[in-house]
């Protein structure tokens, strides 16, 4: 759930980061850091966090498998 309250703290979800590649981001106040990383100025922002894939849905169905009786 993106709007859950135990975020985990890593700076890839924070408000001072800005992503560079998939490894790093740069921090205003530490610099450039792993996308791991976790440090007490923590402030979460919502619109980085990016929501799972949806899975695949079979495709073969038959009518029967619609069928109530």
């Amino acid at each position: 759930m993106i709007l859950r309250k135990n975020i985990d703290p890593y700076c890839t979800y924070c408000v001072h980061a800005k992503p560079l590649d998939e490894e790093y981001v740069s921090c205003r106040r530490h610099g450039v850091v792993a996308v791991d990383y976790r440090c007490s100025k923590f402030k979460y922002d919502p619109l980085k966090r990016v929501p799972p894939k949806p899975q695949n849905l079979a495709e073969n169905y038959a009518d029967s498998d619609f069928y109530l009786e």
